[in-house]
């Protein structure tokens, strides 16, 4: 935004110098020092202001094969895309999500508070320079920490939206920066790493963190996700849906193929897994068993009232709700001018559709494959006893269909009386592989999100314009209009739970853990890295 041009030598050689200036010297200064005056500045300083060179494509990576870090399976190039990552099932690539981006800073370069796009993990390596200071708050206390937000660092005529997602509306922005103070002095627990040369951080779905720079340094960024995050994933898409916003991923289409993967493994009942592949597998399990729940449940309940004259098979990939924004990959609703698609989560009855003709229910053409592994998860006891957990402690909705229909008769022929007769004349299988527009015309490179075409289709080109403008997923796994804050805290109860077999030294927490390039094994961190900001009644 400055408009200067710089190499990298030139950046770090400008940055060397403000650094000298203000210091006199140019080497690091301790970073407890660094901290009081970033604080400092911020509060009364006199620095107009810094350069950021922020969300830079490209890799500082190595692929030689004699490079050990670059060869590993800690090379950020390839993490997304490793066995267990979820992100590995989108079939283009994200830059800044699946492909990681670059982040060169000098004295005092900062990043604001935030949590990651769809609540994402992400991992930072930091390759060289000065140290990197983070803040961190537990993924279970976002709801605790956007309250402080909206009632003590925002004012009244700066929110845009009213209740518990008015803050996170703005946090959005990754433009608000404030003292981790104002959190400890109202309970918030805040915890702080201080990230060296060859250091691994990464955050956990939901933790909102911000930090800054000691100097001229160098790091590197990418998102991805584990089976646990599907709870958690949901939750954003359904904050998402409450602000009009479109997703980035496809939120419900990766549930159904990571379940169906799991399904075709016949690995879900292996007790032989570690624990933190079994609470992986639960919870994916339990997002879908309840996204299957549901869907069959509205399919049903349209096919009975006569809302919809019928139902049609399709096989294009994602596609959005004209009204919420939602992605729908199982099943969504059309009229006849393919204009306006809706998610089953509003009241079908008090749509006028603009041409006047019957609304038609599109299924995913392997419906009964679907359906047929969420009976066989359900088989299961502790599926459905979490489940009914749920149902009982939030009143879902999206959990009725339980107490209505103990054994829901999944694949009953009777629900979709057209689903297998042949497909009409205007839809033909596409093959959806286009998961991410790239033309430039949609992409705002400089706010680093993608915005997508609002799905614009008549009945000649249905199936080529679906599958263009198919992206993004937001189905929770819950249910239609459950956005109250104790759905979202019962959901992030998962992510409370310790995850064995990561690298951890004594003084790492849930959320923040950070790696040694040395020997990639935990190490001891000095007292001075690692104390939480908060009391000990805080600490995780």
């Amino acid at each position: 935004m400055s408009g200067r041009n710089y190499s990298f030598r030139d950046f770090e050689k400008m940055t060397n110098k403000v650094f000298s200036r203000r210091y006199q010297s140019v080497g690091c200064l301790p970073a407890k020092f660094m901290e009081k005056e970033f604080w400092q500045e911020i509060a009364c300083g006199k620095m107009e202001a810094v350069e950021y060179a922020c969300d830079v494509d490209g890799s500082a990576f190595s692929s030689s094969d004699t490079d050990q870090l670059g060869s590993s399976k800690w090379n950020l190039k390839n993490l997304s895309r490793l066995p267990k990552s979820v992100l590995r099932l989108l079939e283009t690539a994200i830059p800044g999500v699946t492909d990681p981006m670059l982040y060169i800073g000098m004295l005092f370069s900062m990043f604001a508070w935030h949590v990651e796009d769809h609540y994402l993990y992400s991992i930072n390596y930091h390759h060289c320079g000065a140290f990197k200071t983070w803040y961190g708050v537990p993924g279970h206390a976002a709801l605790d920490f956007e309250k402080v937000v909206r009632e003590h660092v925002y004012t009244t005529d700066i929110l845009s939206a009213d209740g518990e997602d008015g803050a996170f509306d703005l946090l959005l922005g990754k433009a608000t920066l404030f003292p981790p103070n104002i959190l400890l002095e109202h309970d918030v627990p805040v915890f702080k790493a201080v990230q060296k040369p060859g250091e691994f951080v990464v955050t956990f779905p939901r933790a909102y963190h911000a930090g800054f720079s000691d100097g001229f340094n160098c790091g590197e960024a990418v998102n991805f996700a584990l089976g646990d995050w599907f709870p958690l994933g949901a939750i954003a898409s359904k904050r998402y849906a409450l602000l009009n916003r479109i997703p980035l991923l496809p939120h419900e289409e990766l549930l159904c193929k990571e379940a169906m993967l799991l399904y075709a493994s016949g690995e879900f009942g292996d007790l032989d897994y570690s624990s933190a592949h079994l609470v992986s597998h639960r919870s994916m399990q339990i997002s879908f068993v309840k996204l299957m729940r549901f869907q069959h449940c509205a399919r049903w309940g349209l096919t009975k009232s006569r809302a919809c004259s019928g139902v049609i098979p399709v096989s294009h990939g994602t596609v959005i709700c004209s009204l919420c924004k939602r992605d729908c990959y199982v099943a969504y609703i059309n009229c006849a001018c393919h204009l306006h698609l809706v998610c089953l989560r509003h009241d079908i009855e008090s749509i006028k559709s603009p041409c006047g003709s019957n609304y038609t229910i599109l299924v995913r053409d392997h419906i009964l494959e679907l359906e047929a592994a969420a009976k066989r998860f359900e088989q299961d006891e502790q599926i459905l006893d979490d489940i009914r957990r749920d149902k009982d402690a939030n009143e879902s909705p999206e959990l009725d269909c339980i107490e209505r229909e103990p054994e829901l008769n999944y694949g009953r022929r009777d629900l979709e009386p057209e689903m297998h007769q042949p497909c009409l004349s205007s839809v033909h299988p596409t093959h959806s592989n286009s998961m991410l527009a790239q033309s430039s015309s949609i992409i705002d490179n400089n706010a680093g999100h993608h915005v997508f075409e609002k799905p614009i289709l008549n009945p000649d080109k249905l199936s080529e314009n679906l599958s263009r403008n198919a992206y993004e997923s937001s189905v929770s796994s819950l249910s239609y209009d459950d956005c109250t804050s104790a759905d979202q805290d019962r959901l992030h109860d998962s992510a409370r739970r310790p995850f064995s077999g990561q690298y951890s030294d004594d003084s790492d927490t849930e959320i923040f853990r950070v790696k040694r390039r040395s020997s990639m094994k935990a190490e001891k961190r000095s007292r001075h890295d690692s104390l939480p900001l908060q009391h000990s009644g805080h600490q995780v």
